[in-house]
């Protein structure tokens, strides 16, 4: 127990920090590094007493100096929320580029296997569907939401070149649509945005006409998936995701409904390049990985509202 360290940038974010608590559940070492740009601190601060737990305040864009073995490394450091990645436009780029390119440089010095924070947005608005890892995608690279689209595209892209060239143990995960609790109520996202909208009474806002479909995976899956990932020796991407398909309309209201709010649905135009689906094939992780998502959308969304209940 505890003979194998883990280095987890983005450590103190939504799903960093939940790969944090996961990785220390294995009986593994974790060094949390983050800038607490997007992220919080509170996420993490319940490890602060660990032995097994360190934090240290960083930009990975920066050079990365850790002292001793580091045996993974999960790079998960990143604006992931629209609200987050148009605000910080060129913070999004570097931490995909530089970031990426100074945490592969990290595992090659150390010897370590490092796994990839990607997303479903590498496929953008998707001409497939269900979207597949051999599907290369359908992105505007000058659109506003390029700068989060691209710079995962060329996060993968950098891996793989690691991977072939030096022969570095890479794996890379395209994350879907992921929920639960830690999220931020604010970060724009739909199900924080419908929550809090619901919560306090206001109208839900809907963009488009909420025909548009997403997937939402509980976050306690998502990171079974990721744990999965990281221990096997598949190198090419995998999706992690919950094909659940359901549109931003009924999704809407289900939390109507699981809240008791008296909220309304009112509609407003659709952002540029907004995906019109977005539904993972996870073939790939069911054969390879034996892993798909146990946790129900409806029992998974009164785990998340209940936390959402306790922030206000």
């Amino acid at each position: 127990m505890f003979d194998k360290t883990a280095v987890v940038t983005g450590g103190s974010g939504f799903l960093g920090s939940h790969l944090c608590d996961r990785l220390l559940e294995e009986g593994i070492k974790v060094i949390c590094i983050d800038n607490l740009l997007t992220g919080n601190i509170k996420n993490t601060e319940h490890l602060f007493g660990n032995e097994n737990f360190s934090f240290i305040k960083h930009d990975v864009t920066n050079y990365i100096h850790v002292p001793g073995k580091v045996d993974y490394i999960l790079h998960f450091a990143s604006p992931a929320s629209p609200i987050d990645y148009l605000k910080l436009p060129i913070q999004t780029l570097k931490v995909g580029s530089l970031g990426t390119h100074k945490v592969l440089g990290l595992a090659k010095d150390k010897g370590a296997r490092v796994l990839i924070a990607s997303t479903s947005e590498v496929y953008g608005d998707p001409a497939i569907h269900p979207q597949k890892e051999d599907y290369w995608g359908n992105v505007n690279p000058i659109g506003p939401r390029g700068v989060y689209d691209e710079a995962k595209r060329f996060q993968e892209a950098i891996t793989m070149a690691y991977h072939r060239y030096h022969g570095l143990e890479t794996r890379i995960v395209r994350i879907f649509n992921t929920y639960g609790p830690r999220m931020r109520l604010n970060d724009g996202r739909a199900l924080p945005a419908f929550v809090s909208q619901a919560l306090n009474g206001q109208d839900i806002t809907v963009f488009g006409d909420g025909s548009q479909t997403r997937s939402f995976c509980y976050v306690s899956d998502l990171i079974d998936g990721i744990f999965k990932l990281l221990m096997s020796g598949e190198t090419d991407p995998v999706n992690i995701g919950n094909p659940a398909e359901i549109t931003i309309k009924q999704f809407a209201e289900e939390v109507i409904k699981i809240t008791g709010s008296k909220s309304k649905i009112v509609y407003k135009e659709l952002p540029e390049d907004d995906p019109k689906v977005r539904q993972p094939d996870i073939t790939k992780a069911k054969t390879t990985l034996g892993w798909e998502p146990k946790v129900d959308r409806s029992e998974g969304l009164r785990i998340t509202i209940d936390y959402f209940k306790r922030q206000f």
